[in-house]
């Protein structure tokens, strides 16, 4: 290490220390007990003499969690006129005016209204930790970007606002708030998580009982790997094992690439390493032969895999598979995240023949291949 990179590392180390720690709850689905557990927290915390006011809080209306709100102290929202309306968002340069040893912010993936300082709550709370500024928010499962297709297939919903697997990675704290699904239909019917001309369309949707336990399941794997990670990151490696690298190979088609993204940020994290994407830009897609549609979609997975993590790799190549080779051996890869090969008429045989020398290629590499139909 030189000079200056030490100089840096003092630096980068001073900065950490001085970050304010943050700490997450999360929920399988709506109405767990996510926003009355961090309130609860912020009495607990107030009574030992800690400094801890609530930035923003939602309590959908909720009896219990708006019981909790009485002797809390509550830091004023900004109030924004948009198209004609007044809305309410969190004082992000408030709350650092008044610097507080804790804050609680909920609705972690929210949106933030044009005009603000950021376009996401989660950017506003990376904001507050740099600040120094501790922080307790909440977010459900469903909202987690790697986890956004598995949502989508269990519940058939679409979930628009997310946040990146990185900001849980700088939670010091992940906390899971579970219920049965027999305790939650049971709060469902009782009117205690939405008003009740609501619930029967709640219980023939999000909340049928089928999908709580799926999205249960999820949330439970979620905080585990997290809780793993961290047991890592404090263990030192033993030499000589492996370090697993992916590489996820996309293509300028819509939605086959996501789920590649997705899988291969997925493993990345489980095994507390890095991934990356690579696109191959054969001269069919050349800058001067590439539809809008095309670079549209190529732009939004890059998009996706920077928000994950992710480096992003180009390459211009007549051939897509020995350019994937090569990636491989340049970025150290162990493992191949891949759409399944297309093998249409004109030179099928051809094109099998290339196949089966790439997988040989990355069988001597050692380098696992795995395929997304």
């Amino acid at each position: 290490m030189d000079r200056e990179e030490n100089v840096q590392h003092f630096l980068d180390l001073i900065k950490k220390s001085r970050r304010g720690k943050f700490k997450v709850y999360i929920g399988m689905i709506a109405g767990v007990g996510k926003s009355f557990r961090m309130l609860q927290e912020a009495h607990d915390l107030l009574d030992n003499g800690v400094d801890v006011q609530i930035g923003y809080i939602e309590t959908h209306g909720r009896v219990g969690t708006e019981a909790l709100l009485p002797g809390l102290p509550v830091i004023p929202r900004r109030k924004i006129f948009y198209k004609g309306k007044e809305l309410e968002e969190m004082d992000l340069e408030g709350i650092i005016r008044i610097h507080p040893d804790i804050v609680i912010v909920d609705e972690l993936a929210h949106t933030n209204v044009e005009g603000s300082l950021n376009e996401k709550r989660w950017q506003d709370v990376m904001t507050l930790l740099e600040e120094g500024i501790n922080v307790i928010s909440a977010v459900n499962i469903q909202h987690i970007e790697s986890v956004n297709e598995e949502v989508q297939s269990i519940s058939g919903i679409e979930v628009k606002e997310r946040i990146p697997d990185s900001v849980l990675q700088e939670a010091d704290e992940v906390v899971n708030i579970d219920l049965t699904a027999e305790e939650l239909i049971t709060r469902l019917k009782a009117g205690k998580i939405y008003k009740p001309e609501k619930v029967p369309i709640a219980l023939n949707n999000f909340f049928k009982t089928e999908n709580i336990l799926q999205l249960r399941e999820l949330a439970l794997k979620e905080v585990a790997l997290r809780v793993e990670k961290k047991v890592e990151n404090e263990v030192v490696m033993g030499a000589g094992i492996r370090h697993e690298r992916f590489l996820a190979c996309i293509s300028s088609r819509e939605k086959t690439p996501r789920r590649i993204i997705r899988k291969a940020a997925r493993l990345a994290t489980r095994y507390n390493t890095s991934f990356v994407a690579l696109y191959v830009q054969t001269p069919h897609e050349s800058m001067d032969r590439i539809d809008l549609a095309s670079q549209r979609h190529l732009l939004n997975h890059f998009k996706l895999v920077a928000e994950l993590g992710g480096e992003v790799v180009q390459v211009q190549s007549k051939d897509v598979l020995e350019s994937i080779v090569k990636v491989c051996k340049e970025k150290q890869i162990t493992t191949v995240c891949m759409g399944s090969p297309g093998f249409q008429l004109p030179g099928v045989l051809c094109r099998i023949k290339g196949y089966r020398k790439f997988v040989r290629a990355l069988a001597q590499a050692s380098i696992d291949l795995i395929i997304l139909a």
